[in-house]
């Protein structure tokens, strides 16, 4: 038996006020999020038509984006050039500094082992991936 609270009410409101009106409404940080995964997908983008691996990854420090990661395994011939190393790489060497404490990052899929451990490394605060954005919490060593 489903347990009814205060959350699942409010949004069954939401839905229902969208379905009344006829339209719904994202929230702004939905929108964010959509937004900062489309530029994910565009660094895919840009790995594709590089000849590298269909992977990106971005690192976004307030609505900023400040690392870009495509894809650079092939290219580099450098097995740890995910794309989310590249982007890490990018926003170290961008903001000067190691600790990402205050950024998050939105990647194109779930980051790999190896790429989780990095971004734990760099204290990266949460991660985005996939399509939908999907909250993958923060990065576990």
């Amino acid at each position: 038996m489903r347990r009814i609270n205060r959350r699942s009410i409010l949004t069954a409101l939401a839905g229902a006020t969208a379905l009344l009106t006829g339209r719904a409404q994202a929230a702004p940080a939905d929108d964010r999020r959509r937004a900062f995964i489309a530029q994910a997908f565009a660094m895919k983008q840009r790995a594709i038509d590089s000849g590298d691996q269909a992977f990106g990854a971005i690192v976004v420090r307030g609505d900023e984006i400040v690392g870009w990661g495509p894809s650079r395994v092939v290219l580099k011939k450098d097995w740890t050039a995910h794309a989310e190393r590249e982007a890490i790489r990018d926003a170290k060497a961008r903001l000067g500094r190691d600790d990402l404490s205050d950024c998050v990052m939105y990647s194109t899929s779930p980051p790999c082992s190896d790429c989780r451990l990095a971004a734990a490394q760099a204290r990266i605060a949460r991660m985005y991936a996939g399509a939908d954005a999907a909250d993958l919490g923060p990065p576990r060593r």
